[in-house]
């Protein structure tokens, strides 16, 4: 979980409060609030043992096998338990710290152990009757404590007693994922990277990941493939106002990168780190962070199991704050912009006592 650190100073707006990115802000919002009433209005159709699972898709958020999921079971008389995964499931370098942990004692979770054969697994037990405050917690957990961008990044599958798969209304834009079948179960993720090995078996791609990114790119902006602005690296650029986004293709793991160098010739101050960190907080998705004189920004998409949306939301996301953020930081930082005419380095300021923090990022 990120916590939303306010800035120092009254001056300073919030990124996503401003217009040029309140649209994509109130977007993200809505898709979450439909994920919440589809859930909610799920959970009341489903007999005694029908259960679903959702986890956030570690091909697609970058969790590698760290596995971030909520089971959520009927059981008779209108009872409805929840479990989420606890720090004790994931591998270390992906565990909630204590900030996270009160969270979701704040969302309503009993710790570990405390509900009755819950196990390494956080608990809540409700009734159908409240669906729409479970939905509203467990909507919360993904996006706020386990860091799930945006619905699209979540896999769900819903079963009956006998774990049959039950056909259902779509829970907003999350993504049901029959194929995997019951490795998305809460009791097999313990296994070591059960997910990820039976997502690594499914069917191969007849078309290369590079051929599919670039439809992706020029379906976006409206260009034949052929035309595609494709530098010597294979990176694809897509100018956005003064900024240049890149997108790029790797093999080995799978990945697309998006990416953009805001500024470049930049003194990397401990100032200029704060806000970097600051303004990542704020992101929807996406990191900001300076290496050597260069502040970049990135959103990564994973290329196993490959989705569209998810590289259309990093690109529509990337192209709407490289030009934003290029211009503030620039009025800022100085350096140069990437198509700032006329923009001249920063010049070096002289030590005095060392009290860089080195990278936040």
């Amino acid at each position: 979980m990120t916590a939303d650190n306010a800035a120092g100073g009254s001056n300073d707006n919030i990124l996503l409060d401003e217009p040029t990115t309140a649209d994509l802000r109130a977007k993200v919002t809505e898709a979450w609030r439909e994920f919440a009433g589809a859930l909610a209005a799920l959970l009341p159709t489903l007999a005694a043992g029908g259960h679903i699972d959702v986890t956030l898709d570690p091909t697609a958020s970058g969790t590698g096998t760290a596995v971030y999921s909520v089971s959520i079971r009927v059981l008779p008389d209108a009872v409805v338990e929840a479990l989420a995964v606890g720090n004790a499931e994931l591998p270390e370098g992906y565990r909630m710290d204590r900030a996270a942990v009160a969270d979701m004692v704040a969302l309503g979770w009993s710790p570990p152990g405390v509900l009755p054969d819950s196990g390494d697994s956080f608990g809540i037990r409700s009734s159908l009757e409240k669906a729409g405050a479970l939905a509203t917690s467990v909507t919360r957990t993904l996006r706020d404590v386990y860091g799930a961008p945006h619905p699209a990044f979540l896999v769900y599958l819903v079963h009956d007693e006998e774990d049959e798969p039950i056909e259902t209304a779509p829970l907003g834009t999350a993504r049901h994922e029959p194929s995997i079948g019951q490795v998305l179960h809460l009791d097999d993720l313990n296994g070591d990277g059960a997910l990820t090995a039976a997502l690594a078996g499914a069917a191969e791609e007849v078309v290369p990941l590079e051929e599919r990114v670039r439809t992706v790119v020029a379906t976006m902006s409206k260009t034949p493939v052929d035309q595609l602005q494709v530098d010597t690296d294979g990176d694809i650029g897509i100018r956005a106002g003064s900024a240049m986004v890149f997108v790029r293709v790797r093999d080995n793991p799978p990945l697309v990168d998006v990416f953009s160098p805001i500024l470049t010739e930049v003194e990397p101050t401990e100032e200029l780190y704060v806000k970097l960190s600051e303004l990542t907080n704020r992101m929807p998705i996406g990191r900001l962070y300076c290496a050597q004189d260069t502040v970049w920004a990135s959103i990564p998409v994973f290329g196993r199991n490959f989705q569209a949306t998810h590289l259309m939301l990093a690109v529509q996301v990337m192209t709407g704050l490289a030009d934003e953020l290029d211009d503030r930081l620039h009025g800022e930082f100085g350096g140069k912009r990437f198509f700032g005419e006329g923009d001249k380095p920063t010049p070096a300021k002289q030590p005095t006592d060392d009290h860089r923090t080195g990278m936040y990022l």
